[in-house]
């Protein structure tokens, strides 16, 4: 097994070399990222782990567990590594990685704005955000998070309400996933409902580390560019109808009778 996750580790390392650096991380952040599957029986999904690299010009915020597989994808021997993993799994009845969170994300790229990465079942998709567009309340109160003194902030964003704590001694204006904009990193963000969660859980600072645009292996293996609110609705429909985004994508209709379901899971973005 140690073989199989050096050769693993090794494929990604070329990978990344060969893509284009867009920018050099001076700090990696690590989050903690839970998340609740079916809000009606109150079903945690799988905790993930986000990895936040802040360089001097832009930002990329993704999934540890995406990154791996989207990167051996790309190497011509992931079929190698995939069938070790299949045989490990069928002796120790543990699952290999897999994906969690699809998107990546890139805060000021292009400057000023945001650029989104991200997938459904059969195709991936990419967008244009906005950047600079959370309109924060910060309070007075404050506690500790992994020995920085964090303060509380609030806003309403894309149809949640959260809350977050940012370290005013990390200078770094941004955080997990899509939230950014304090005076200092945030640490710490959830919605009222506590559907989503972010903790810090490392944070280091680290010399030229490359930031790239990965590139992720579904489908035609092309991206599709979309509207940011073409993709939510997409993604909405995938979530009450899954045979649905299945017709959307390819025009095959896998069950013509079936009618969408309540939605029972509660998106990062809902507007």
């Amino acid at each position: 097994m140690k073989y199989i996750w050096t050769i693993f580790f090794v494929l990604i390392s070329s990978v990344v070399t060969a893509q284009k650096k867009l920018d050099a991380a001076n700090l990696e952040c690590q989050y903690q990222y839970i998340y609740v599957e079916d809000t009606l029986k109150k079903i945690m999904g799988e905790d993930d782990r986000l990895v936040l690299l802040v360089g001097s010009k832009l930002s990329k915020c993704y999934s540890y567990y995406s990154l791996q597989i989207d990167s051996l994808q790309e190497n011509p021997k992931h079929r190698e590594i995939f069938d070790a993993r299949f045989k490990e799994f069928l002796k120790t009845g543990v699952l290999p990685p897999h994906k969690r969170m699809k998107a990546y994300i890139y805060k000021n790229l292009p400057e000023g704005k945001m650029t989104v990465t991200d997938g459904m079942l059969l195709q991936d998709y990419i967008y244009t955000d906005s950047l600079n567009n959370i309109d924060w309340t910060i309070s007075d109160s404050t506690k500790t998070i992994l020995n920085y003194t964090v303060q509380m902030a609030t806003c309403d964003y894309r149809g949640h309400h959260w809350t977050a704590w940012f370290a005013p001694d990390v200078p770094v204006s941004d955080g997990p996933w899509k939230l950014h904009g304090l005076p200092g990193l945030i640490m710490e963000a959830y919605d009222t409902k506590a559907y989503h969660h972010f903790t810090l859980v490392g944070i280091r600072k680290v010399k030229d580390m490359p930031i790239v645009m990965s590139k992720t292996y579904v489908g035609t293996k092309k991206y599709e560019k979309v509207s940011r609110q073409k993709f939510i609705k997409m993604e909405r429909q995938y979530y009450e109808d899954t045979t649905g985004i299945i017709r959307l994508e390819t025009g095959i209709d896998l069950a013509p009778n079936s009618s969408p379901k309540i939605l029972t899971f509660q998106p990062l973005e809902t507007e």
